[in-house]
């Protein structure tokens, strides 16, 4: 028997629940995938599907081996992909998922870079503020905030996540009072909401006392997507919350300006650093390290490491 022809024959029936659907996706007969699927079961002594005349559906024995036949497959995909990549330099699809405001603050650039430095490597990337899980869904990598100590996942560092308070020269021109932890109330804010963030407080050190700060309770505008309360900081609406890594440029080119620079702010939820991150189980491939490398020296490039 040719086991690993069994073994996609059996995962692709189990995928589309059908003989006839999976032998018509792999290009074989129906009766092919049954007598394939059988010598499995004999094999292994145990029965993968219960059949019937009007469906066929994994049983416990069934599911419990599916898990295991997806790994196989997989990781000798992963293998020959390498062996590949050995003789004839990195290429392929590399699949790639990241918050969406990452995409215009440093995504953008760093993807047109690696495609200009590895030609023959393909990308797809999907920008996303769900939380996707990488164990299940076929992504080689993820870009992230928060922690790096979920199950399952390896995660390494690749750049800084400062939090800094801004404002448009504009702004602060319109309101000159001095921004401090006892005036926050007097100016406007732009505040960005994510369930995963404390609603009441931020929390700032400085001269290692550190202090909790509450949130303003009526700003002038709030919102889940960041790029359009960058936009009005930018337009000179109101202080802004917001990652140093997104508002680096800004501030460079004199569109914003720092306020409370003396302080740390605490990240909360979203942790101190970003991350690049890959399930555990799939050894890193070289076109992955590859682009984790480029990312990091992009972000310490631009003093965000």
């Amino acid at each position: 028997m040719d086991k690993l022809g069994a073994l996609s024959m059996f995962v692709a029936t189990a995928e589309h629940g059908s003989f006839s659907r999976a032998a018509e996706q792999l290009g074989k007969t129906p009766s092919a995938l049954t007598k394939a699927v059988t010598h499995l079961e004999e094999d292994l002594g145990v029965r993968l599907f219960e059949r019937s005349t009007r469906r066929t559906v994994l049983t416990e024995a069934g599911r419990v081996y599916l898990e295991t036949a997806r790994l196989v497959l997989q990781r000798l995909h992963e293998v020959g992909e390498e062996l590949g990549q050995l003789q004839h330099g990195l290429h392929g699809m590399l699949r790639l998922t990241a918050p969406l405001a990452f995409g215009r603050a440093f995504l953008d650039d760093v993807c047109a870079g690696f495609l200009s430095e590895y030609p023959q490597i393909r990308l797809r990337v999907d920008l996303t503020d769900a939380f996707v899980d990488l164990v299940d869904s076929g992504y080689d990598l993820a870009l992230r905030e928060g922690r790096g100590d979920l199950p399952g996942l390896i995660a390494r560092p690749v750049g800084s996540n400062c939090l800094t308070v801004c404002a448009s020269p504009l702004y602060l021109a319109r309101n000159p009072v001095p921004v401090t932890p006892e005036t926050l109330d007097q100016h406007d804010w732009l505040l960005y909401y994510h369930p995963a963030l404390d609603r009441t407080h931020w929390w700032v050190e400085r001269d290692g006392q550190r202090l909790s700060l509450l949130r303003p309770t009526t700003p002038r505008m709030e919102g889940d997507n960041h790029d359009l309360l960058m936009a009005s900081a930018l337009a000179g609406a109101g202080l802004y919350h917001v990652p140093l890594w997104s508002a680096a440029p800004y501030l460079a080119d004199g569109r914003l300006v720092r306020v409370m620079a003396d302080y740390a702010i605490d990240p909360d939820a979203f942790g101190s650093r970003i991350l690049a991150v890959y399930p555990s189980h799939r050894r890193a491939t070289g076109k992955v390290l590859a682009f984790i490398d480029y990312l990091a020296r992009h972000l310490e490039a631009r003093g965000l490491a």
